[in-house]
Protein backbone atom coordinates (compact mmCIF):
# COMPACT_ATOMS: atom_id res chain seq x y z
CA UNK A 1 0.00 0.00 0.00
CA UNK A 2 1.73 3.30 -1.15
CA UNK A 3 0.74 6.35 1.69
CA UNK A 4 0.10 9.54 0.10
CA UNK A 5 0.74 13.07 2.14
CA UNK A 6 -2.12 15.65 1.94
CA UNK A 7 -1.93 19.22 1.65
CA UNK A 8 -5.07 21.10 2.06
CA UNK A 9 -4.82 24.15 0.98
CA UNK A 10 -7.10 27.18 1.80
CA UNK A 11 -6.33 30.71 0.75
CA UNK A 12 -3.00 29.83 -0.27
CA UNK A 13 -2.59 28.53 3.02
CA UNK A 14 -2.26 24.42 4.85
CA UNK A 15 -4.98 24.30 6.51
CA UNK A 16 -6.96 20.85 7.92
CA UNK A 17 -10.41 20.82 8.73
CA UNK A 18 -12.14 18.50 11.80
CA UNK A 19 -14.62 16.51 10.34
CA UNK A 20 -15.27 18.38 6.77
CA UNK A 21 -15.94 21.24 8.96
CA UNK A 22 -15.11 24.80 7.66
CA UNK A 23 -15.60 26.11 11.09
CA UNK A 24 -13.01 23.95 12.36
CA UNK A 25 -9.90 25.10 10.38
CA UNK A 26 -6.43 24.75 12.21
CA UNK A 27 -4.03 26.75 9.91
CA UNK A 28 -0.32 26.02 9.56
CA UNK A 29 2.54 28.01 9.50
CA UNK A 30 4.52 26.17 6.95
CA UNK A 31 3.96 26.85 3.47
CA UNK A 32 2.43 24.35 0.98
CA UNK A 33 6.02 24.27 -1.17
CA UNK A 34 7.40 23.56 2.05
CA UNK A 35 5.34 21.08 2.72
CA UNK A 36 5.58 19.47 -0.04
CA UNK A 37 9.26 19.86 -0.01
CA UNK A 38 9.45 17.99 3.06
CA UNK A 39 7.23 15.12 2.05
CA UNK A 40 9.11 14.77 -1.21
CA UNK A 41 12.50 14.23 1.24
CA UNK A 42 11.15 11.86 3.12
CA UNK A 43 10.40 9.25 -0.04
CA UNK A 44 6.60 10.73 -1.35
CA UNK A 45 6.15 9.57 -4.83
CA UNK A 46 2.81 10.86 -4.84
CA UNK A 47 1.37 13.65 -3.45
CA UNK A 48 -2.68 14.85 -3.02
CA UNK A 49 -3.56 18.19 -2.96
CA UNK A 50 -6.97 19.87 -2.22
CA UNK A 51 -8.22 23.17 -2.93
CA UNK A 52 -10.45 23.56 0.10
CA UNK A 53 -11.96 26.91 -1.50
CA UNK A 54 -13.07 24.93 -4.57
CA UNK A 55 -14.07 22.30 -3.40
CA UNK A 56 -17.06 24.12 -1.46
CA UNK A 57 -17.51 26.98 -3.74
CA UNK A 58 -16.84 25.55 -7.15
CA UNK A 59 -13.93 28.29 -7.52
CA UNK A 60 -10.26 27.56 -8.10
CA UNK A 61 -8.98 30.25 -5.83
CA UNK A 62 -5.86 28.08 -5.56
CA UNK A 63 -4.99 27.60 -9.09
CA UNK A 64 -1.91 29.42 -9.61
CA UNK A 65 -0.70 28.08 -6.38
CA UNK A 66 -1.27 24.39 -7.84
CA UNK A 67 0.42 25.20 -10.51
CA UNK A 68 3.70 26.11 -8.83
CA UNK A 69 3.71 22.76 -6.61
CA UNK A 70 3.08 20.96 -10.26
CA UNK A 71 6.69 22.26 -11.00
CA UNK A 72 8.72 20.56 -8.26
CA UNK A 73 10.19 17.87 -9.87
CA UNK A 74 10.35 14.50 -7.99
CA UNK A 75 6.87 14.06 -7.25
CA UNK A 76 3.38 13.37 -8.89
CA UNK A 77 0.33 15.36 -7.90
CA UNK A 78 -3.35 14.26 -7.71
CA UNK A 79 -5.15 17.29 -7.43
CA UNK A 80 -8.78 18.08 -6.27
CA UNK A 81 -11.09 20.51 -5.51
CA UNK A 82 -13.49 22.68 -7.54
CA UNK A 83 -13.02 20.68 -10.98
CA UNK A 84 -16.26 20.26 -12.32
CA UNK A 85 -15.89 20.62 -16.44
CA UNK A 86 -13.32 18.94 -18.76
CA UNK A 87 -11.91 22.54 -19.06
CA UNK A 88 -10.78 22.54 -15.72
CA UNK A 89 -9.12 18.91 -16.09
CA UNK A 90 -7.29 19.66 -19.29
CA UNK A 91 -5.89 22.99 -17.53
CA UNK A 92 -4.51 21.04 -14.47
CA UNK A 93 -3.25 18.66 -17.04
CA UNK A 94 -1.65 20.77 -19.24
CA UNK A 95 0.33 22.48 -15.85
CA UNK A 96 1.68 19.02 -14.75
CA UNK A 97 -0.73 17.38 -12.34
CA UNK A 98 -0.37 13.85 -13.02
CA UNK A 99 -3.82 12.71 -11.68
CA UNK A 100 -6.87 15.16 -11.13
CA UNK A 101 -9.92 14.48 -8.50
CA UNK A 102 -13.86 14.72 -9.71
CA UNK A 103 -15.51 14.46 -6.41
CA UNK A 104 -19.14 16.81 -6.63
CA UNK A 105 -19.34 15.98 -10.39
CA UNK A 106 -18.57 12.10 -10.17
CA UNK A 107 -22.03 12.13 -8.00
CA UNK A 108 -24.38 14.42 -9.86
CA UNK A 109 -23.33 14.10 -13.41
CA UNK A 110 -22.15 10.47 -13.32
CA UNK A 111 -22.94 10.60 -17.24
CA UNK A 112 -20.21 13.05 -18.35
CA UNK A 113 -17.71 12.18 -15.87
CA UNK A 114 -18.57 9.04 -17.77
CA UNK A 115 -16.81 10.89 -20.58
CA UNK A 116 -14.11 12.63 -18.93
CA UNK A 117 -13.04 9.38 -17.56
CA UNK A 118 -12.83 8.11 -21.37
CA UNK A 119 -11.70 11.25 -23.00
CA UNK A 120 -8.15 12.11 -20.57
CA UNK A 121 -7.91 7.95 -19.58
CA UNK A 122 -8.46 6.03 -16.15
CA UNK A 123 -5.23 6.44 -14.85
CA UNK A 124 -5.28 10.59 -15.27
CA UNK A 125 -8.44 10.77 -12.88
CA UNK A 126 -9.63 9.65 -9.41
CA UNK A 127 -12.82 9.78 -8.69
CA UNK A 128 -13.75 10.97 -4.68
CA UNK A 129 -16.16 10.18 -2.69
CA UNK A 130 -16.74 11.89 1.02
CA UNK A 131 -19.21 9.91 3.20
CA UNK A 132 -20.89 10.10 6.13
CA UNK A 133 -22.42 7.07 7.83
CA UNK A 134 -26.07 6.58 8.26
CA UNK A 135 -28.13 5.77 11.61
CA UNK A 136 -28.04 2.31 9.58
CA UNK A 137 -24.26 2.66 8.83
CA UNK A 138 -24.80 3.05 5.14
CA UNK A 139 -22.38 5.29 3.44
CA UNK A 140 -24.09 8.57 1.97
CA UNK A 141 -21.84 10.81 0.00
CA UNK A 142 -21.67 14.31 0.95
CA UNK A 143 -20.71 17.20 -2.15
CA UNK A 144 -19.16 20.59 -2.36
CA UNK A 145 -16.60 20.67 -0.14
CA UNK A 146 -18.64 17.88 2.91
CA UNK A 147 -21.34 20.57 2.82
CA UNK A 148 -24.41 18.76 1.48
CA UNK A 149 -25.57 15.53 1.61
CA UNK A 150 -26.74 14.26 -1.81
CA UNK A 151 -28.80 11.88 -0.31
CA UNK A 152 -26.92 9.22 -2.84
CA UNK A 153 -25.26 6.15 -1.07
CA UNK A 154 -21.55 5.46 -2.25
CA UNK A 155 -23.19 2.10 -3.69
CA UNK A 156 -25.46 3.83 -5.49
CA UNK A 157 -22.70 6.50 -6.61
CA UNK A 158 -20.41 3.61 -8.08
CA UNK A 159 -23.30 1.46 -9.61
CA UNK A 160 -23.66 4.86 -11.95
CA UNK A 161 -20.38 3.82 -13.58
CA UNK A 162 -19.97 1.13 -15.98
CA UNK A 163 -18.01 -2.42 -14.60
CA UNK A 164 -14.20 -1.27 -15.51
CA UNK A 165 -15.06 2.56 -16.23
CA UNK A 166 -13.31 3.55 -13.30
CA UNK A 167 -9.74 3.04 -12.10
CA UNK A 168 -8.74 5.10 -8.96
CA UNK A 169 -11.18 6.23 -5.80
CA UNK A 170 -10.52 8.20 -3.29
CA UNK A 171 -12.76 7.40 -0.65
CA UNK A 172 -13.21 9.64 2.58
CA UNK A 173 -14.90 9.06 5.90
CA UNK A 174 -15.94 12.81 6.85
CA UNK A 175 -16.42 11.82 10.45
CA UNK A 176 -12.79 10.28 10.63
CA UNK A 177 -11.28 12.93 8.82
CA UNK A 178 -9.10 15.36 10.65
CA UNK A 179 -9.46 13.88 13.95
CA UNK A 180 -6.46 11.12 14.61
CA UNK A 181 -8.64 8.83 15.69
CA UNK A 182 -8.19 5.89 13.69
CA UNK A 183 -9.95 4.97 9.94
CA UNK A 184 -12.97 3.18 9.39
CA UNK A 185 -11.62 -0.13 9.05
CA UNK A 186 -15.26 -1.79 8.47
CA UNK A 187 -16.43 0.41 5.67
CA UNK A 188 -13.05 0.10 3.28
CA UNK A 189 -13.67 -3.50 3.90
CA UNK A 190 -17.21 -2.94 3.04
CA UNK A 191 -15.79 -1.47 -0.23
CA UNK A 192 -13.17 -3.62 -0.75
CA UNK A 193 -15.67 -6.58 -0.64
CA UNK A 194 -18.48 -4.64 -3.35
CA UNK A 195 -16.02 -3.19 -5.82
CA UNK A 196 -12.78 -5.31 -6.05
CA UNK A 197 -12.05 -3.86 -9.32
CA UNK A 198 -11.29 -0.53 -8.00
CA UNK A 199 -7.57 0.47 -6.33
CA UNK A 200 -9.25 2.27 -3.45
CA UNK A 201 -7.34 4.94 -1.98
CA UNK A 202 -8.55 5.49 1.92
CA UNK A 203 -8.75 8.80 4.00
CA UNK A 204 -9.74 10.04 7.13
CA UNK A 205 -9.03 9.28 10.54
CA UNK A 206 -5.00 7.67 10.30
CA UNK A 207 -3.12 8.61 13.39
CA UNK A 208 0.14 6.14 13.48
CA UNK A 209 2.05 3.57 11.66
CA UNK A 210 -0.61 0.70 12.86
CA UNK A 211 -3.42 2.51 11.21
CA UNK A 212 -1.45 2.01 8.06
CA UNK A 213 -0.60 -1.15 8.66
CA UNK A 214 -3.92 -2.04 9.50
CA UNK A 215 -5.08 -0.60 6.09
CA UNK A 216 -2.65 -2.33 3.80
CA UNK A 217 -4.33 -5.57 5.63
CA UNK A 218 -7.52 -5.12 3.67
CA UNK A 219 -5.68 -5.05 -0.03
CA UNK A 220 -6.38 -1.26 -0.11
CA UNK A 221 -3.68 0.69 -3.14
CA UNK A 222 -3.46 3.57 -1.61
CA UNK A 223 -3.98 5.78 2.04
CA UNK A 224 -4.13 9.41 2.00
CA UNK A 225 -2.72 10.80 5.19
CA UNK A 226 -3.43 14.41 6.20
CA UNK A 227 -2.60 15.43 10.20
CA UNK A 228 -0.88 12.36 11.04
CA UNK A 229 2.13 13.75 8.78
CA UNK A 230 1.59 17.53 9.23
CA UNK A 231 1.84 17.32 13.04
CA UNK A 232 4.58 14.83 12.75
CA UNK A 233 3.00 11.73 14.43
CA UNK A 234 4.64 9.22 12.67
CA UNK A 235 7.94 8.66 13.06
CA UNK A 236 10.80 8.60 9.72
CA UNK A 237 11.17 5.10 10.43
CA UNK A 238 7.62 3.81 10.27
CA UNK A 239 6.86 5.97 7.52
CA UNK A 240 9.24 3.99 5.39
CA UNK A 241 7.27 0.47 4.29
CA UNK A 242 4.65 2.95 2.95
CA UNK A 243 6.90 5.44 0.53
CA UNK A 244 8.63 3.98 -1.88
CA UNK A 245 11.18 6.02 -2.34
CA UNK A 246 12.38 6.76 1.04
CA UNK A 247 15.11 4.11 1.40
CA UNK A 248 16.58 5.91 -2.04
CA UNK A 249 19.48 7.87 -2.35
CA UNK A 250 18.25 11.65 -3.52
CA UNK A 251 20.30 10.92 -6.94
CA UNK A 252 17.89 8.19 -7.64
CA UNK A 253 14.60 9.71 -6.74
CA UNK A 254 11.76 10.59 -9.75
CA UNK A 255 12.56 13.75 -11.85
CA UNK A 256 9.86 13.29 -14.15
CA UNK A 257 6.13 13.21 -14.09
CA UNK A 258 3.75 10.70 -15.58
Amino acid sequence: MLLIPAIDVRGGHCVRLSQGNFAAETQYAVTPQALLRRYRALGACWIHVVDLDGARDGVRLNATLVEHLAREAGVYLQVGGGVRSASAIEALLDVGVARVVIGSAAVQRPAEVATWLRTFGTERLCLAFDVRLSASSEPYVHTHGWTRNSAVSLWQALDSYPTGAIRHVLCTAIEQDGTLGGPNLALYRRTMARFPHVSWQASGGIRNATDLAALAKLGLAAAVSGRALLEEAISIKELQPFLPDASLPASTSRTARS
